[in-house]
């Protein structure tokens, strides 16, 4: 019997094994460095489409909630609204497109002095706006779709159920909700920077943002989709649709753009911010990249 060459078998089976975490900040870093270079219009134009992307995952979440009348326990609909909702980061990592709160790995570069406060400012900027901007136009158009009517308005009210059920959050409780969901968030996308097929990326992505979505952890760009969607049914959806559902718009007077604004976007954005930056991003700095970077100086 042949003996086989450990050190050749060794070598040609790295060339498909994923990376491990130290090679993954470097990559991290490298990746947030090409994206806090990336010119105004690709940025804003990728932020749109992600946006929009987050908007897809969180009407397939939606439907996913919409029972129709059929008996399901409540943690088994959430784990497959987070499956669903999952569809977002996926069409994001994959087909590529900028998220906000997935940019919160940038800090990285930041904090290795490779980037400027103002270059990781400047692609927050424009990536929070481009997310809105996407998610936002997609509430519309799928409001324009009379999308809400399906399952005999129940989607509609589930729609507006959810998005009640965001601003009745505590300023506290939101930004906790926030950061307990940006560091399940940015999880996902730090462990994509470990594979190297299509495959290896969408089975890193499913599991974290399955379980954010299940416990009921705040994003603050789904939720650019999810209130707004239900602001638009409250004031423009016919009469016929409110028989439908055995209710009126007056149960839902506490969404409006202020409550979106003010008790759940802001917050939930500052959490999100501490999630990202603080739980995941700074957390890998300093573990896998303070000690290069000290030992260049």
């Amino acid at each position: 019997m042949v003996e086989p060459n450990n050190n050749n078998d060794y070598n040609s089976a790295s060339t498909f094994d994923e990376l491990l975490p130290a090679d993954m900040a470097s990559k991290a870093q490298e990746i947030g460095i090409k994206k806090a270079h990336l010119d105004f219009t690709s940025t804003f134009a990728l932020a749109i489409l992600a946006g929009a992307f987050i908007a897809l995952g969180s009407i397939f979440f939606t439907v996913s909630q919409t029972t129709g009348g059929v008996e399901i326990s409540w943690g088994l609909s959430r784990v497959i609204g987070g499956l669903a909702f999952s569809l977002g980061l996926v069409l994001i990592l994959v087909g590529g497109a900028e998220l906000f709160t997935g940019n919160n790995l940038i800090i990285m570069a930041w904090a290795s002095r490779k980037l400027s406060t103002w270059r990781v400012v400047r692609n927050w900027g424009i990536v929070y706006l481009g997310n809105l901007c996407g998610a936002v136009a997609t509430a519309l158009v799928v409001f324009w779709g009379m999308h809400y009517e399906m399952a005999g308005g129940g989607v509609g009210q589930t729609a507006l159920n959810i998005a009640q059920t965001k601003v009745e959050l505590g300023f506290g409780q939101a930004i906790i909700l926030g950061i307990l969901c940006n560091a399940m968030v940015c999880m996902a996308v730090w462990l994509t920077y470990s594979a190297r097929t299509v495959l290896g990326r969408v089975a890193a992505i499913i599991f974290p943002i399955t379980g954010f979505v299940a416990a009921g952890f705040e994003h603050c760009v789904a939720n650019m989709y999810f209130i707004p969607y239900a602001i638009l049914i409250k004031a423009g959806a016919p009469d016929a649709f409110w028989q439908g559902i055995g209710t009126t718009a007056a149960s839902y007077d506490n969404i409006t753009w202020g409550t979106f604004f003010v008790n759940n976007l802001i917050p939930v954005t500052i959490g999100n911010m501490i999630g990202g930056v603080f739980f995941v991003a700074l957390v890998y700095w300093v573990i896998y990249l303070r000690n290069k970077e000290a030992n260049r100086l």
